[in-house]
């Protein structure tokens, strides 16, 4: 597998490489504020420093890097996006946008230019949500949308907290999250999908973001022996999935082939071949585009569940553990992904986004867009996650020349 380092030097940017001799940090080991995680978040800001710009951190570890403007007051126009990876994740998801950020302020260097209004990249903590049952978490606490209490409160399941933890990288947790005044928001991405590949397009226009939800189903039977236990003396939660599952696909399908539904974790215990299990816990994912298609697989989802329990007279439930309500991207920010990818030349598609990122919470108080450029097979959360080099410039390109266009007006009211 490459070190990031060894990425950075196929991507022609071996100015970044060259810093990752004495800091090779592997992309397995970049989960949420984990040693590598801060790692690399110390190495981007160490860059940003080099680049002239101010570095904080806020009290749930969201880092911003800020490039002054003309007018410096002014609303920052803001990019980035997030350095923590899934347990087995690839060297793009995130971690493009982050550093096409600070490609765009790099390029400003060079070219000796500077915006009216100030530019940040933002690094989101914890948006896998891998780590910490929280996707975006990070950016849900900057928009308001999850109180910072509640965060630092989350566990990994070894118990460790999200306050722990950020206090033992040295994080101060005691302060409040100051939420900079922002004029407009973008973001550039691996489309983690097949479709701009399969279509030939270089850029993805990116208009709005699914609905999605994430549940967890926990079914309580009895442990018994495997051997002389008959299959109707038994009560086993095991059952209950076996029912399920077929019939919540079948829910999916027939909502038409924009509907996913995903059984990401299933676990027995006590998870012995020779014993029947006494509980059986297993997550199921939720999205659609379509409000009332999202809203009615969800309805489904909850009543085959409850259904299958009753059924084999087991106690249990279905609870939902985060929801993302779809998002539509202010119109003006993606005219301006629109005007810099005609511009610049590019084929593009404009597109619904089948995952969720940071944008969604962020868009909820700004005006915010998206840009996306194709990975390689759609192949996302794996090691083998790729990206062609001119794919990546392309959309680097497109951000820099949007933020320009939207750093270089006046100030919004």
């Amino acid at each position: 597998m490459q070190t990031i380092r060894q990425w950075l030097e196929g991507v022609g940017l071996p100015q970044y490489a060259a810093a990752f001799e004495a800091n090779d940090v592997e992309p397995d080991v970049l989960r949420a504020l984990t040693d590598g995680d801060l790692a690399g978040r110390r190495l981007f800001a160490d860059w940003a420093v080099a680049a002239g710009c101010r570095v904080r951190v806020d009290a749930i570890g969201n880092l911003f890097v800020h490039r002054a403007g003309l007018k410096d007051t002014f609303p920052v126009v803001l990019t980035g996006s997030h350095l923590d990876t899934q347990p087995t994740g690839g060297k793009f998801d995130g971690v493009y946008g982050v550093l096409a950020g600070l490609e765009v302020i790099e390029a400003l260097n060079d070219a000796g230019m500077t915006t009216v209004h100030p530019i940040e990249v933002g690094v989101w903590c914890n948006e896998e949500g891998c780590r910490f049952p929280m996707a975006m978490m990070g950016s849900a606490v900057w928009s308001g949308r999850l109180p910072l209490d509640a965060a630092h409160a989350l566990t990994d399941r070894s118990g460790r907290s999200v306050r722990q933890e950020l206090e033992r990288l040295g994080i101060a947790t005691d302060a409040k999250v100051p939420r900079q005044s922002v004029k407009a928001a973008l973001e550039v991405h691996i489309e983690q999908g097949p479709v701009l590949e399969q279509r030939a397009k270089t850029i993805g226009i990116v208009t709005g973001v699914q609905h999605m939800s994430r549940h967890e189903v926990v079914v309580l039977g009895q442990e018994a022996h495997a051997g002389p236990t008959p299959m109707d003396m038994r009560r086993d939660p095991v059952r209950v999935l076996a029912e399920v599952l077929p019939a919540i696909y079948a829910a999916a399908r027939e909502r038409g082939p924009d509907a996913r539904l995903t059984v990401g974790i299933i676990e027995t215990s006590p998870g012995s071949p020779n014993t029947v299990p006494g509980r059986l816990r297993f997550t199921i994912d939720v999205r659609h585009p379509n409000l009332r298609h999202y809203g009615t697989l969800r309805f489904e989802v909850d009543r085959l569940v409850r259904g299958a329990l009753k059924k084999h007279g087991l106690d249990g439930d279905i609870r939902c553990l985060w929801e993302a309500p779809g998002v539509t991207f202010d119109s003006a920010c993606v005219d301006a992904v629109r005007s810099a990818t005609a511009a610049l030349g590019y084929d593009s598609l404009e597109m619904v986004s089948g995952a969720g990122h940071d944008s969604c919470n962020v868009a909820a108080i700004v005006p915010t867009a998206m840009i996306f450029v194709p990975c390689a097979g759609g192949l996302s959360h794996n090691e083998a996650e790729s990206a062609m080099p001119s794919d990546l410039t392309a959309g680097a390109n497109v951000l820099l020349n949007a933020m320009v266009a939207l750093a270089s007006g006046a100030q919004q009211a």
